[in-house]
Parts: C-alpha cells; sequence; structure tokens
C-alpha cells in the first residue's frame, strides 16, 4: 500500500543539536525522523506508546537513509514531513523532508523502515486496526 499524505510538525534547531560550526549535527536527524514519526501517528489518531500498550506490537527501526542537502544551522526553524511510503503486513517505511517553514527549501530528505515485533523481537504482523489509521487522512 502507498500513502501520499503527509503531517508537519515544526521545530527549531536547538544549540545542543549543532557542531561547533553551529550546523546541525547529521545524527539529529533521526531525531526529527523520530518526532515527524510520532507526530504521524497522533495526527492518525493514536500515539505510538498507546500501540505499544494495547497491542504488544513494536515498530523496530530495521534500516536508516538520510540525504543532507543543505545546512541547518543553530535556531533555525524547519519543519519535518512525514507520510507512509509503504505499509506491509510485517514492515512499515516513513519517508521524512526537512524543509524550510514555507516549504521551498529542502534541508534533508530520508526513510526509515521498521519491522513489527511482539515484546520478544519477534515478527508480527500490524494489528489491522493502526494499518487502517496509519493509511487514513485526517
Amino acid at each position: 500500500m502507498k500513502n501520499l499524505i503527509y503531517t508537519e510538525c515544526s521545530l527549531r534547531v536547538r544549540y545542543a543539536e549543532t557542531d561547533q560550526m553551529g550546523v546541525a549535527y547529521h545524527g539529529s536527524y533521526l531525531v526529527w525522523f523520530e518526532v515527524g514519526r510520532s507526530e504521524f501517528c497522533r495526527q492518525h489518531g493514536f500515539s505510538y506508546q498507546e500501540m505499544e500498550r494495547n497491542s504488544g506490537r513494536f515498530l523496530v527501526v530495521a534500516t536508516v537513509q538520510c540525504r543532507y542537502l543543505a545546512p541547518l544551522r543553530y535556531d533555525n526553524e524547519f519543519v519535518v514531513r512525514t507520510r507512509i511510503k509503504e505499509l506491509r503486513r510485517r514492515t512499515v517505511t516513513f519517508a521524512y523532508e526537512v524543509l524550510d517553514p514555507q516549504g521551498e527549501k529542502v534541508y534533508a530528505q530520508g526513510e526509515t523502515t521498521h519491522v513489527v515485533t511482539d515484546r520478544e523481537g519477534k515478527p508480527k504482523s500490524l494489528p489491522e486496526y493502526y494499518g487502517k489509521l496509519l493509511m487514513e487522512s485526517r
């Protein structure tokens, strides 16, 4: 299944997220992807914590990809745009864009692929209820 519906959340580069030159550290983008992913779930009707608690399912990161296109600097405002790229029975791939607030400049693009597991780390199917919520527009 493919989904072109996206959500956005606004953030600002914090001092702790920069290097000595005041440029956002490359690892900070992975944290921002996680913020975008969590907000995507919330904006689609559930929190990730709720899914863990109610279904005993976890989304384990299997792969991460990030392409850095332009530097973000300390105190810059930006938007993380998140969407589902692919939803399968046992995997979910999220796609991200890190943009200026007007959506004109792209700072980075990335993807994370997650394997659905139980508490013991064994692959399981994503409960149908959460799959439907992830694919719905709001």
